[in-house]
């Protein structure tokens, strides 16, 4: 994923966190008021937050998106860093050809056969509200001594940074 410095120095964090993380499950509210999360390949966070994604067009999440308030959740995991990022925002569906040419890459056409042209083409644009970010500074091992102490002592384990940043 591209990812841009950001206006908003509280999501500059945000930013770094997810730069790696080309995967994200993004959450929206379906039809009966469950909420349902599939895989996306996040494409970019621009300078204000905004993350975009390319979808089809037909697919349910762009119904469920309009007749929920636009309301949606991006979920970020590293495992292997221990970092974990909880984006909730707006979302709306956005066609314009110069932003898709833009972020065409090949892996999308396993998704489009049709190419960048594709007539169900379009891209999701998702506008961070808030973001909450936790992030583990520590290795593998260090985090496993700590989880360890905690259980032997019955404290809570110091795992890390913990914030919510606003855009």
């Amino acid at each position: 994923m591209e990812t841009k410095p950001q206006k908003n120095d509280q999501l500059e964090k945000v930013r770094k966190m997810v730069g790696d993380i080309r995967i994200a499950m993004m959450t929206t509210v379906d039809e009966e008021g469950h909420l349902q999360s599939r895989p996306m390949a996040v494409l970019q966070m621009d300078e204000d937050g905004t993350l975009w994604f390319f979808t089809q067009k037909t697919s349910p999440k762009v119904d469920q998106i309009e007749q929920h308030d636009r309301q949606v959740n991006i979920a970020f995991a590293n495992v292997s860093d221990a970092d974990y990022v909880s984006i909730s925002g707006t979302a709306e569906e956005f066609h314009d050809q110069a932003k898709i040419d833009e972020l065409w890459n090949p892996q999308a056409k396993a998704w489009f056969p049709n190419g960048k042209d594709d007539p169900n083409l379009t891209l999701l644009k998702v506008h961070t509200r808030m973001a909450e970010y936790w992030d583990s500074n520590d290795s593998t091992m260090v985090r496993l001594f700590q989880q360890a102490t905690a259980a032997l002592t019955g404290t809570t384990p110091k795992m890390g940074e913990n914030e919510k940043v606003y855009n």
